[in-house]
């Protein structure tokens, strides 16, 4: 595998797992701020953050399995 092919997969699981980060982010912002206005958007919520971490969790593998 080349640098740049490493540098690549790198970027994929960084740019995962912020996305990932971001929807846990707007989670905890419905708990914290506004669970008894907006409480029927946690399920919704979940399920794309659920997404996005197993989009990291392949992201992360793929990396790790280049660097072994």
């Amino acid at each position: 595998m080349t640098d740049d092919e490493l540098k690549k997969l790198q970027k994929e699981a960084r740019k995962a797992k912020r996305i990932a980060t971001e929807f846990a982010s707007q989670v905890h912002d419905v708990v914290e701020d506004s669970l008894w206005t907006e409480y029927e958007s946690l399920p919704e919520l979940a399920q794309k953050t659920v997404d996005a971490c197993l989009a990291w969790k392949d992201a992360q593998a793929k990396l790790d399995a280049a660097q072994s």
